[in-house]
């Protein structure tokens, strides 16, 4: 008992790393699958509907948790938030931007949810989580006026950078609203659904473009880079990530935000799909510092606690 006990803090940081790892990694090869066969709308449907799927099948083998209605129909407006508009947002994001600038977006997503703690849950903003605003800010502004003068995708694309952005702001909303009811379930039974309303909300939409698929002349190794984004940038990440959050505290979550741009910018740089100016080098910084200054600040409950003596 004591052996496992003990496992388990590095089981968490393991399973943090590795889903962090994969998110950076898919950036890359979803980028490059993109440009050899598949548009941002096919992407996004394989992702979310290969996901419900997945999830739908993991759930016959877990214990069952009984969903009433009202959580049910709530799932569409997390779903959303966190699946529709996040996936549509990023993934369009990506097709048009650098992964780069992608995943050097992604890790602004504390900002934001910051942000919103304290509009909608009346969190405090304290002078280090104002500073780390204004320097995350700074970076991402750096990075959109970079991608304005750029002549190549590799560079980056100010549309793209702009939804990337989008699809943060769309999943901390997302944390921020619904946070309740995800707490409430376990994340298979979360997810299910998640990905099921998204499911039925996307294919609508994207199914004149999937019937358009010349599937005889889309190369394997895209189909393969599709075949990682479903079950290691979606399913597994998100199983990985469960694990983490539940031995470590939002804080170290917070950090290996960090590994998915490390990575996503040595893949891309081998693979030749980016290349990295110092207006960009500059703006991972800025990011970087601004990220952690916001995770590094006390919340309310921890100010409460402060004040209590505890």
């Amino acid at each position: 008992m004591n052996s496992k006990t003990n496992n388990t803090p590095l089981i968490a940081h393991l399973s943090m790393f590795f889903a962090c790892a994969f998110w950076g990694l898919m950036a890359p090869l979803g980028k490059d699958a993109m440009t050899h066969g598949i548009t941002g709308i096919d992407m996004v449907t394989f992702r979310v509907a290969g996901g419900a799927l997945l999830f739908w099948l993991t759930s016959l083998f877990v214990k069952r948790e009984h969903v009433p209605f009202r959580d049910i129909v709530r799932f569409i407006g997390a779903g959303f938030l966190g699946i529709v508009t996040n996936q549509c947002l990023y993934i369009y994001g990506l097709s048009v931007t650098s992964p780069v600038n992608a995943s050097i977006v992604t890790t602004s997503m504390p900002i934001f949810a910051m942000i919103l703690a304290a509009l909608i849950l009346r969190e405090p903003i304290t002078g280090k989580k104002a500073l780390g605003v204004l320097m995350g800010c700074s970076g991402a502004l750096i990075l959109i006026l970079t991608s304005a003068q750029a002549i190549s995708d590799k560079v980056g694309d100010i549309r793209g950078d702009l939804m990337c952005l989008g699809a943060q702001f769309s999943f901390a909303l997302y944390l921020s609203l619904f946070n309740p009811l995800i707490r409430r379930y376990s994340v298979f039974t979360t997810n299910k659904w998640m990905f099921l309303w998204a499911t039925l909300i996307i294919v609508p939409f994207s199914s004149m473009s999937l019937k358009d698929i010349d599937f005889a002349t889309v190369p394997e190794k895209t189909w393969w880079e599709v075949a990682y984004v479903v079950a290691f940038g979606t399913y597994v990440g998100y199983i990985l990530t469960m694990i983490g959050q539940r031995t470590l505290r939002p804080t170290v979550v917070s950090v290996y935000n960090y590994v998915q741009p490390i990575v996503s910018v040595t893949v891309s740089l081998i693979l030749g799909l980016a290349v990295l100016q110092w207006s960009q080098g500059l703006a991972v910084v800025l990011v970087f510092l601004g990220v952690w200054l916001v995770t590094k600040s006390r919340s309310r409950a921890d100010m409460d606690k402060a004040a209590k003596g505890e």
